[in-house]
């Protein structure tokens, strides 16, 4: 398992001109981007299609939660982009809606779970009932069930979803943090080892990193974390 193609950078920047300094700082050491909401608002279709252009790939965090027939045609929309991950929530028919628009295309669906800036409090002041992990799990049987390449949840949840889902439902964790890192508005995390450890397929790290003093520094130790982590992991 080669770590340097597991660890997705946050690209959460206002503008495509500082985003692509920090892609210009990491070349050679990481290859896939995320491309949230602040820079997709900011940039556009060009904020994905400059970073595919350059050889990387894209993980496109919309979280796309519309009436099936927009999610559809979005879902489309984002794979001739040439997008490899795009989101939705995991929300009625949110999902399989997302699948079908994007089956003529490459990109894989991954269902948001519970976001990672929410705890047991929050679902309960929203009236979801039962604990986050249990919620948790079920949203992922009814995204995969629906034909999701896999689902966003946090480090904490990995190993039970793992459980449930086989090996090759994949998971991609937010909510990283190296150790004694600044939690922010993150209430579920865990660090880049320990997310590997318990399931994570692909790790999503933004604030840590564009924040860090050496961000390639950073990312060149997180990548390391998480392949001591891969080696350490059961085969299958």
């Amino acid at each position: 398992m080669n770590a340097g193609e597991r660890l997705i950078v946050a690209l959460d920047l206002p503008a495509l001109a500082p985003a692509l300094r920090l892609v210009d700082r990491l070349d050679g050491l990481v290859s896939f981007y995320k491309v949230g909401l602040e820079l997709f608002t900011a940039a556009g279709p060009e904020a994905v299609t400059a970073l595919v252009s350059r050889g990387h790939r894209v993980f496109l965090d919309l979280k796309l939660y519309d009436v099936p027939e927009t999610v559809k045609r979005a879902a489309r929309a984002a794979g001739t982009l040439g997008a490899t991950f795009l989101t939705v929530h995991e929300a009625g028919a949110t999902v399989a809606a997302a699948v079908e628009g994007a089956a003529t295309t490459s990109v894989g669906i991954l269902a948001v779970t519970v976001l990672t800036s929410m705890d047991a409090g929050d679902l309960s002041s929203m009236g979801i009932a039962g604990t986050v992990n249990e919620v948790v799990l079920k949203r992922a049987a009814r995204a995969q069930a629906a034909g999701a390449a896999g689902v966003i949840a946090s480090p904490l949840e990995a190993s039970a979803i793992r459980k449930q889902a086989g090996g090759e439902f994949l998971i991609v964790t937010p909510g990283i943090r190296p150790e004694g890192g600044d939690p922010g508005d993150q209430k579920r995390l865990a660090t880049p080892a320990a997310a590997i450890a318990a399931g994570a397929d692909y790790l999503v790290v933004g604030r840590p990193l564009k924040n860090a003093p050496d961000p390639r520094a950073a990312a060149q130790a997180i990548i390391e974390q998480m392949q001591s982590s891969f080696a350490k992991r059961p085969a299958g």
